[in-house]
């Protein structure tokens, strides 16, 4: 009998002789290194994540990834990096990871709020907690992501939040990741969030680059939030260089009668793929995953999520809003999976998208599985161009196009964000918008000229 070898790209052999020289050295015990060897040796079988896998048809990783940068070291907290943290207008608590490194000493924890708890990813690794594996490994739907699998291998810090049951909090927590340096380097990290029963929480998880180089990137946070709680999460992905790869992943599992909403901002991003594993692990749990994706140049941006129905009377929306421009590429792909057992379900998926001139592109696939027969489920995806009579109405009462423009797009992705309950961080995400449609504005303003 034959025996096929497939073959293996220059990063693939890279990643897998970077593995080897770095594994004694990662943080964990007996049950981490196994957890880590199982998913490198899953990502050597499978390979980095290539267009004829269906999940990841849209955004080709081994062709985009020609080479594997140099794992990141130790953080670099350059002046760079203490400048951007300064500028950023954070209430709450700040917690600092600087090239996937946990930064204690540029986070707020003097202050914790009282039934809060916070540790490094790497201290936690070596903690011999019996259900740390369980934790890091997330919803099984996340099991065969081979993105997913070669974080769990490398990962070599983040934080772990503990919010014990009942804690409200009155501020979020805020967990930065700043890139720094100048010089080319992968990151791979993993956060986690724990919210015990009844806790109310809000966590920011911010992505940004205040280095010169560009970074590939592989972060994952981790939920697991009890019984009759309400955590909402909102990422904010910008001000990377445009060479930058992320591949992002969200794995969420969600307790009975409680509410977790996630909402996600990606501008000025380079390539990004976001991926969100999301199971429900009790009844009468509502869950939302909205976004808004501003896209130019040659960025492309590809949201791609499972919503794991296991139980009954679980409520999912989806909701994403893709403004591209330029050569830029949008890809959304969203998969509602309803279990046999998982009757009285109600879901709703929706992406939309406006192309702003005829080199865009946008790939939507929205998908239902649905094994059980008492449901309520759809789905939607439109694509677009700005409407027309908008654009009349608005110039007719004397505004210039550019700004014409401007008001329809923030109009547009503004029917996402309103579902961002804290006002401090609509503001936020708001005001990332505004910047992003005024240079295209003001860019549209000098050529016309």
């Amino acid at each position: 009998m034959a025996i096929v070898t497939p073959l293996k790209t220059a990063a693939e052999q890279v990643l897998a002789q970077q593995f080897a020289n770095v594994k004694a050295e990662l943080p964990g015990g007996g049950a981490v290194r196994k957890l880590r060897e199982d998913a490198f040796a899953g990502f050597e079988a499978k390979g980095l994540p290539h267009r004829r896998l269906e999940s990841w048809r849209y955004t080709d990783l081994r062709m985009i990834l020609r080479e594997a940068k140099p794992l990141a070291g130790s953080a670099a907290v350059t002046p760079a990096v203490r400048e951007r943290l300064a500028a950023l207008k954070l209430d709450g608590t700040r917690l600092v990871l600087v090239d996937g490194a946990f930064a204690a000493e540029l986070s707020t924890l003097e202050a914790l709020p009282e039934g809060v708890s916070v540790n490094g990813l790497a201290d936690a690794l070596v903690s011999q907690r019996d259900d740390l594996t369980r934790i890091l490994s997330g919803p099984s739907v996340s099991a065969d992501d081979s993105g997913l699998m070669l974080n769990t291998a490398l990962m070599r810090d983040g934080v772990m939040v503990e919010i014990a049951e009942g804690t409200e909090l009155d501020a979020p927590i805020a967990i930065v990741s700043l890139t720094s340096g100048s010089e080319e380097r992968a990151i791979f990290s993993r956060s986690v969030v724990l919210a015990g029963k009844g806790v109310k929480a809000t966590i920011v998880d911010i992505n940004e680059s205040v280095g010169p180089a560009a970074a590939q990137i592989n972060n994952a946070i981790v939920f697991e939030t009890g019984d009759e709680s309400e955590v909402q999460h909102v990422r904010i992905v910008t001000r990377q260089q445009p060479e930058s790869v992320q591949v992002l992943s969200l794995l969420a599992t969600v307790g009975a009668q409680a509410k977790f909403d996630s909402f996600a901002l990606v501008c000025k991003a380079g390539t990004v793929r976001q991926q969100n594993f999301v199971r429900y692990a009790g009844e009468h749990t509502e869950i939302g995953l909205r976004g808004v994706n501003l896209l130019g140049g040659t960025e492309h941006c590809d949201v791609t999520l499972v919503m794991d129905h296991e139980v009954p009377h679980g409520t999912s929306r989806e909701l994403y809003k893709t403004i591209v421009g330029g050569e830029g590429t949008g890809v959304f792909q969203g998969k509602v999976i309803v279990r046999p057992q998982a009757q009285k379900v109600d879901g709703s998926m929706k992406s939309n998208a406006l192309l702003l001139n005829d080199g865009a592109t946008m790939f939507n696939k929205p998908e239902l599985e649905i094994f059980a027969d008492d449901v309520v489920c759809g789905h939607g995806a439109t694509v677009a161009q700005i409407d027309g009579e908008q654009l009349f109405y608005l110039m007719a009462r004397g505004l210039p196009r550019p700004q014409a423009e401007a008001l329809v797009l923030q109009a547009f992705a503004g029917e996402a964000v309103e579902f961002v309950a804290e006002e401090s961080l609509r503001e936020l995400i708001m005001s990332e918008i505004e910047a992003w449609l005024g240079e295209r504005r003001d860019s549209a303003v000098v050529s016309a000229i």
